[in-house]
């Protein structure tokens, strides 16, 4: 019988040359074409075919994720830049092609049937989606694709501003936004604002040619649009885009009102007339902004204390991403932008990237990926590398929840009124991620069901979205720069319609923390349950497992969204 997250079949491992350089085609070709010829007489050999499959897919897959983390450290690394496009363009393709093949060769095969049904059903599900909709014509286009999302990356990596006699990255700029005085955060805003406006063109003509080529993979695949066909290619078995939809009223319904609420009280608070985008991060008492800690070595120090008292076995978790080249966490020019947890299949090693500048949202970051990382850990286990992942749905889940999970801990970082301020500050957050999550999601049901659309249409459909979820903040001034706010949204670039995601999980996340306002020790043994069965149940079920309800309608926001309400009104403004 076998259990989740344990094979009934335990091969010896696939022989593989000896130091082979999985980052050229060539050395990759003869093994995936012995997994194609390999002759299947009976559910065992099938098994095996899987399992070895599924190695050699995850040698492949920690050499571009090699290639990816080397790339987005150093954008402005000619050399660093060509190795990736050089995989994205020349190896990549064939492993989607040879990919879909053995997708087909086993959900076709007549021993499938003699496969553990529990064992293998959401591996199975996922594969027969993905050879229903695979097209050899679609793969030049998602190698296009690809390389546009490197060209808004590298020009994202090279933007910074002169301030105040010295050049800084659009992360380091983040901190004037913190300051007491009103008009360097406005200076600031001003200058950061102007240097994103010089790539507008360029941005949106990255965008327009994505749209394109996705509209043109769509139409390969028999969808009239691709939203639709994105939906079912990310393998959402359990929701639709009426889900969706639900989801935007449901928090345009809750969330829009406590915002705007929000918004106002912090223009009274600061003696203004109305909020400008220059007025949101700063303290509404005029104290230093939260500075949680002097430089990465202290980050990853406090961390790892706040890790240790969370839970011994995820301290330790964290402790073994200290060496080994497991982390990029400090902001530099030419350095990508944004975060994220990458884990390397093959070593099984995570790592972690982002762009710490000593703000209170970079101890966010940290705690963020870091759950991540505990998800790759937990899960690494499973000789099936699909399993070694989950739905991305519950995989923020595992993110998000260390997030709320921590706050008992902010004490490493800072004073009890300072952490009162930071705990504040995320709840207060949720306020504005909820809606943004909305917007973002919206944005692409529109853009990608109106393919034909012009830059302008677009334009006031953002602006029109804005009005719907922006809250009570005054852009009069400065229309330009809120007509292309989306631009600093990445996701929409390299990553379409990965974005609702964030808002299931947010308030699976709300859930969780809920869970450890009462119970602290069963909070984070449901936690570390979960995340250990990776990928190989449904994600319904994977909610279950951490005590955790699957659902995102107006009901179960409401009911998470008063809570935090009620949290908000014993924390002082």
């Amino acid at each position: 019988m076998i259990h989740f997250g344990v094979a009934s079949y335990d091969p010896p491992p696939m022989k593989l040359p000896h130091n082979l350089d999985a980052t050229k085609w060539q050395a990759l070709a003869p093994l995936y074409q012995a997994l194609t010829d390999r002759e299947v007489s009976s559910g065992a050999d099938l098994e095996a075919l899987i399992l070895d499959r599924s190695a050699l897919d995850a040698i492949a897959e920690e050499a571009q994720a090699n290639l990816y983390i080397s790339m987005t450290c150093h954008t402005d690394d000619e050399a660093r830049r060509d190795a990736y496009l050089a995989f994205v363009q020349h190896v990549e393709p064939q492993l989607r092609t040879v990919g879909a093949a053995l997708d087909r060769q086993i959900v076709e095969s007549p021993w499938v049937s003699h496969l553990d049904s529990t064992r293998y059903e959401t591996y199975l599900r996922a594969l027969r989606q993905e050879a229903k909709l695979f097209r050899q014509e679609n793969v030049p286009l998602q190698t296009e694709a690809t390389t546009c999302d490197q060209e808004y990356s590298r020009l994202c990596g090279a933007m910074s501003v002169s301030f105040e006699g010295r050049e800084q990255t659009m992360p380091q700029m983040a901190r004037y936004l913190e300051v007491p005085d009103r008009a360097v955060r406005e200076q600031s805003w001003k200058a950061v604002a102007a240097r994103r406006l010089r790539d507008r063109d360029s941005i949106d003509g990255i965008f327009d040619t994505l749209i394109g080529i996705r509209h043109r993979m769509a139409l390969n695949a028999g969808f009239a649009n691709f939203r639709d066909f994105q939906h079912e290619r990310m393998l959402r078995f359990d929701y639709k885009p009426t889900d969706c939809q639900k989801f935007h009223a449901a928090v345009e319904a809750t969330c829009v009102p406590l915002m705007g609420e929000l918004h106002r009280q912090r223009a009274s608070a600061l003696g203004v007339p109305s909020v400008k985008p220059w007025d949101t991060k700063v303290d509404l008492r005029g104290r230093d902004a939260l500075r949680p800690f002097a430089d990465t070595t202290e980050l990853v120090e406090r961390t790892s204390r706040a890790f240790h008292r969370l839970d011994r076995e995820l301290g330790s978790m964290f402790d073994s991403m200290r060496g080994g080249s497991c982390l990029d966490l400090e902001t530099r020019k030419g350095k990508a932008p944004g975060g994220y947890q990458y884990q390397r299949q093959h070593s099984r090693t995570p790592f972690i990237f982002m762009n710490a500048a000593g703000l209170q949202r970079d101890l966010v970051t940290m705690v963020h990926e870091a759950g991540h990382a505990f998800h790759s850990i937990l899960s690494k286990h499973d000789p099936l590398l699909a399993y070694r992942g989950s739905p991305t749905e519950f995989a923020e889940v595992a993110s998000m929840s260390m997030e709320l999970l921590t706050f008992p801990q902010l004490d490493e970082f800072y004073s009890a009124e300072n952490g009162a301020r930071a705990r504040r500050d995320l709840l207060e957050n949720l306020a504005t991620l909820l809606p943004w999550v909305a917007t973002i999601d919206a944005f692409q049901h529109w853009v990608y069901t109106n393919p034909g659309h012009t830059r302008a249409e677009r334009t006031d459909c953002w602006l029109d979205l804005n009005r719907r979820f922006g809250g009570a903040i005054d852009w009069s001034g400065h229309e330009d720069v809120l007509a292309s706010l989306w631009h600093r949204q990445l996701h929409l670039f390299g990553s379409p319609f990965y974005y609702i995601e964030y808002g299931i999980a947010q308030l699976g996340a709300l859930q969780m923390w809920r869970q450890s306002r009462r119970d602290p020790k069963a909070a984070v043994a449901n936690y570390k349950r979960a995340l250990a069965l990776g990928g190989s149940r449904p994600l319904p079920e994977l909610f279950s497992a951490a005590g955790l309800h699957f659902d995102f309608g107006p009901e179960t926001v409401s009911g998470l969204m008063d809570e935090v309400q009620a949290e908000l009104a014993t924390i002082p403004a």
